[in-house]
C-alpha cells in the first residue's frame, strides 16, 4: 500500500473528482455535481491520493460570517474504513478555522461518519435561510431527505 497524500486539487484531478462523486451520486447517495462546478470550486477541495490515484475527496464551502458547509464528501469504496475521510473532514476544519469559521455544517446521509468527528444533528430550519439558495437546483427540492449536522469549534471538548 502506498502513503497517502492529502492535498488540494489540480486541474488533472477533475475527471476522477467527477467520477467519485458521481458514481455515489447515481446512487441516490449524495448530491452529482458538474465538471464546471467542480472547476469553479477546485480551492474549496482537499484530495487524498494513493499511488497517484484521488482515492477520496471533500470540500469546504462558506456560506456566510464564520460558517462554513462541508460537502462533496466522497471515498473510493474499495478504500473506506481507513480513516480517509475523517482526515479530509478534520483538514477542512483545520482550513476554516485558519479564517475564523466557527460553525460547521453539512447535510448528509452518513450521519454516523460525521457524529465520530464530533457533528451533531440538528433540525433543517435550525439552519441559516441563506444555505438554500443552492438548495432550488437540487433535483430533491423542496424535499429534501438529508440529514443536518452542524459542528461548532470548541463544542468538541464539551461532548
Amino acid at each position: 500500500m502506498a502513503e497517502i497524500i492529502y492535498r488540494k486539487p489540480t486541474f488533472g484531478d477533475i475527471e476522477e473528482i467527477f467520477g467519485l462523486i458521481n458514481g455515489y451520486a447515481d446512487e441516490g447517495i449524495m448530491l452529482a455535481r458538474s465538471r464546471s462546478v467542480l472547476y469553479e470550486t477546485i480551492r474549496e477541495m482537499v484530495v487524498a491520493v494513493e499511488g497517484g490515484k484521488v482515492i477520496g475527496v471533500g470540500a469546504l464551502h462558506v456560506m456566510w460570517n464564520e460558517l462554513a458547509e462541508v460537502r462533496s464528501m466522497a471515498v473510493d469504496r474499495e478504500h473506506t474504513r481507513r480513516g480517509i475521510g475523517g482526515q479530509i473532514v478534520r483538514r477542512l476544519i483545520d482550513e476554516g478555522r485558519a479564517f475564523g469559521v466557527k460553525k460547521f455544517f453539512t447535510l448528509t446521509y452518513k450521519p454516523k461518519f460525521f457524529q465520530t468527528l464530533g457533528f451533531r444533528t440538528i433540525t433543517k430550519e435550525e439552519l441559516p435561510h441563506k444555505i438554500w439558495r443552492e438548495c432550488i437546483d437540487c433535483p430533491k427540492f423542496p424535499n429534501c431527505d438529508e440529514i443536518a449536522m452542524e459542528f461548532i469549534f470548541g463544542s468538541e471538548d464539551k461532548q
